[in-house]
């Protein structure tokens, strides 16, 4: 450590003769600070560097060299981290203070730059040389340089609040003009780097010239901090004085009596009241909350809470309504216009048009479409409201998770605004329109609360008449609305809300609805809107059938709408590149134009006029490229150990392999295929059957010991859960310990219990859907889902046989090959009875 006594008493002892300055100085950095000559300014250092460094500088001559760093953070700085110019001063006094620091008095003498650099462990050293900065009378251009800055300079200092005006008169009693400029460059209030320039220069007129310019850019800055300073209070002014003549009108109001309203404002807010029709109740709720905005300060937050509680109240409709269009005929006619099929949801409409044309009021019934995605639920939702006349206003509840969603927030919080069911009520602007709730089944709950609990008092007939919201905190009348919901999947509603609502379900289409939905909607919608509605097109219903087999495998029709869409892009990009190409071969060399559209083109209407366009399987081929889907024959083969189940999923039915394998092992049961919980419990009561009736089987009785029998159902990435695969997996594992064959094109469901009864099950549409699409002939169906086909269309059934049976025995003679001709093998039994 530098000893701080031994700095002071070598600078009370050092000889006070003149001497020169040496060419080698050690070198001082300096944080944020920037020593011009002719300017005496205390140092602080703590630095252990920079005290041996002011140590020898001591020790020498007091002449050391200080220059400001590039980057102030740098605590063990080189020369690379400070600027090569910089002052040559003097030290004239060190003073110790705590902490071991010293604070070290300098005077600035002389501009200088570093030459050398010079190898010192302990400090920064070099060979300086002095820049000599000399003036010259004879040259006016400078004087007239140093007279315009020396005014910017006090016309600076008397902008600048934060300099004292005596720099102004220190200024102008300086006759040399290089002490003129090192004293205003001090006495400027501007970054380091920009300073420095300064110090860069070797001439006394550039250094001037700079000092200008800093001084201009200074100025200005000035100017626009004072004019931005006088917007500021010009705008607190005129505040501070509206509040006081506001408050003033007030007061004479209130002493007056004077009813009139104090601003524009409240008037028109208490006319919004007036016209709005409310409710007595809600009137004076409204009157009162008016009032109460007529006694708050226009400054105070409670003001604009008030002011948009109000705006919210008045905006929402309370008498409003549309006339419902009651003509039955009319209504069917839209109905069958924009949905083809879709029987039973058409039928509830046209109920519910008949009441009303008998009764004058009907507390309204809420409905639930529950179908697979595409079917047309929203836009059937549409299509009732267009045939009633009403507004439509849609909203999802698919990820809720916020009981505040729905009934609004309280207006003691931050930001509260009304829930859901009231902002889609302003939207529609009537109290009667056709509210569609999107995606019920979709939504969830957390610690905020249960949106679906708030929802019952939304769609109870009972209790929507004075439905509450939490930030209108009023009653509001939901009993005119017509509300329908959309669901994918049945069981994921909450049971309360299931009993709330009539649930009408929309099952999949079979590939015919799917040809006319596509031929009626689908194809003339996307050819007006590709603009190809002018164009002779022919689309084949082959080509159609080959994009609803082949290309698209889905319960509703969106994704046959992509691909249709699809074969029209590819088609208008022939159509154009033909006209393009015949365009330039009729022009030869000469460079194209650029052109605009060719949809105002009289030359291109005339020519595709003339023109027709034939889409047939081949150009599906040629456009889509090879098909995604493909039956496989493989699949309908007799095999042993295989049977063909069928499922239901959310976006249709499916076939559902399952098959099993008996391998020498311990007596073990594996279940693989990701299976849920009561699929497991259907193999487990599959096998236990088997086990118990295997006589009647024709399997050996010991066909499981030392055996282990393994279950599987492909595509193993897809969760499969449900009762309905017993009936497959007790034919696969009957087949599986006999060795006989199960046909390929018989497939089955059902549940199946201990005794070997079956149980009905569900999504008996979409499961026979499925063995049509890939080709099964015979499906094995519980007897009590009989009742069941009555409500299914003969055009789904066409060419399926449908065996209907109560118990297994009756099932095997159908499922399996040559049933009637297998025996029991017993040899090991024999054998064992022997030993």
């Amino acid at each position: 450590m530098i000893d701080q006594e031994e700095i002071i008493s070598s600078i009370e002892n050092a000889e006070k003769t003149e001497v020169s300055i040496p060419t080698k100085l050690t070198v001082l950095p300096l944080r944020d600070i920037l020593i011009f000559p002719n300017m005496i300014f205390p140092i602080l250092i703590g630095r252990s560097s920079s005290l041996k460094a002011v140590a020898d500088a001591v020790e020498r001559d007091k002449f050391i060299f200080v220059s400001a760093q590039k980057n102030p953070s740098i605590d063990d700085p080189g020369f690379d981290d400070i600027y090569q110019h910089g002052t040559v001063a003097k030290i004239i006094q060190v003073l110790r203070l705590p902490n071991n620091l010293l604070k070290v008095l300098v005077e600035g003498l002389f501009q200088a730059k570093i030459k050398r650099r010079l190898k010192n462990k302990q400090y920064l050293e070099a060979n300086i040389g002095l820049l000599q900065i000399k003036f010259r009378e004879s040259d006016k251009e400078l004087q007239a340089l140093i007279r315009h800055t020396s005014d910017l300079f006090v016309e600076y200092v008397k902008s600048n609040a934060k300099l004292p005006p005596d720099i102004i008169g220190a200024f102008e009693n300086i006759e040399d003009p290089v002490r003129k400029l090192y004293y205003a460059s001090a006495n400027i209030r501007s970054k380091i780097e920009t300073k420095q320039k300064l110090l860069e220069q070797n001439s006394l007129k550039k250094q001037y010239f700079e000092l200008s310019s800093i001084l201009s850019t200074e100025l200005e800055m000035l100017s626009l901090e004072d004019e931005i300073d006088n917007k500021i209070h010009d705008t607190i002014q005129k505040t501070q004085k509206k509040f006081y003549i506001q408050e003033q009108i007030r007061a004479l109001q209130n002493e007056l009596g004077d009813e009139e309203e104090s601003s524009p404002e409240i008037a028109q807010l208490k006319k919004a009241i007036n016209e709005s029709q409310m409710p007595e109740a809600v009137h004076a709720k409204a009157m009162e909350e008016l009032d109460r905005l007529k006694k708050t300060p226009t400054m105070s937050p409670e003001f604009s809470v008030n002011r948009t509680y109000l705006e919210i109240l008045t905006s929402i409709p309370w008498h409003k309504k549309t006339d419902d269009d009651l003509d039955i005929e009319h209504v069917q006619q839209i109905l069958d216009e924009d949905h083809y099929d879709l029987e039973k949801p058409k039928e509830r409409i046209l109920e519910f048009i008949s009441v009303l044309n008998l009764v004058e009021s009907l507390k309204r019934q809420i409905i639930c479409f529950v179908g697979p995605p595409g079917v047309g639920k929203t836009s059937l939702a549409r299509s009732i409201a267009r045939a009633l006349n009403k507004q439509f206003v849609r909203f999802s509840l698919g990820g809720i998770r916020d009981e505040a969603e729905i009934r609004g927030h309280r207006r003691t919080y931050i930001g509260a605004m009304p829930g859901k069911i009231i902002q889609v009520m302003k939207k529609a602007g009537t109290v009667n329109p056709v509210v569609l709730l999107d995606e019920i089944d979709k939504m969830s709950m957390d610690f905020r609360g249960d949106p679906s609990s708030a929802l019952l008092e939304v769609l109870d007939p009972e209790q929507n008449v004075a439905f509450n919201d939490h930030y209108l905190d009023v009653d509001y009348d939901l009993s005119n609305v017509l509300f329908i919901t959309t669901a994918n999947v049945r069981y994921d509603i909450p049971l309360p809300l299931q009993d709330r609502m009539e649930i009408i379900e929309l099952t999949s289409y079979i590939d015919p609805e799917k040809l006319e939905i596509a031929k009626r909607h689908i194809v003339p919608k996307l050819l007006v809107e590709y603009g190809l509605d002018k164009v002779d097109i022919k689309f084949h219903d082959d080509a159609i059938m080959k994009l609803i087999r082949q290309y698209t495998r889905e319960s509703g029709v969106r994704n046959l709408e992509r691909s249709i869409a699809s074969v029209f892009r590819k088609l208008a990009k022939e159509i154009v590149y033909e006209y393009d190409s015949k365009r330039k071969k009729s022009k030869g060399k000469a460079k194209p134009k650029m052109r605009k559209a060719l949809r105002n083109n009289p030359y291109f209407k005339r020519a595709i006029a003339k023109k027709s366009y034939v889409i047939d399987t081949d150009m599906i081929e040629k456009f889509l490229k090879s098909p995604r889907f493909k039956l496989k024959n493989e699949d309908l083969e007799n095999k042993v150990g295989v049977a063909t189940g069928l499922a239901w999923t959310s976006v249709g039915g499916d076939i559902l392999p399952i098959e099993v394998s008996v391998m020498a092992g311990t007596d073990k049961l594996i279940l693989t295929g990701k299976l849920g919980d009561v699929m497991k419990e259907s193999a487990r009561a599959a096998l236990s059957y088997v086990r118990a009736n295997h006589k009647e089987l024709k399997i050996p009785a010991a066909f499981n010991k030392n055996k282990e029998i393994h279950i599987h159902v492909p595509e193993g990435a897809i969760p499969k859960d449900g009762p309905s695969a017993g009936i497959a997996m007790t034919m696969a594992l009957v087949s599986a310990a006999s060795g006989a064959y199960l046909k390929g094109d018989v497939a089955m469901t059902g549940e199946i219990t201990l005794r070997g009864n079956l149980l009905p099950i569900g999504g008996l549409k979409e499961k026979l859907l499925a063995a049509r699409r890939h080709g099964i002939k015979t499906v094995i169906v519980p007897k009590e889902n009989q009742r069941d086909v009555e409500d299914i269309k003969s055009s789904v059934i066409e060419g399926l046989q449908l065996v209907f049976v109560k118990h297994i025995s009756e099932a095997l003679p159908i499922a399996i090959n040559g049933w009637d001709k297998i025996k029991i093998s017993d040899s090991k039994t024999k054998s064992t009875k022997k030993k």
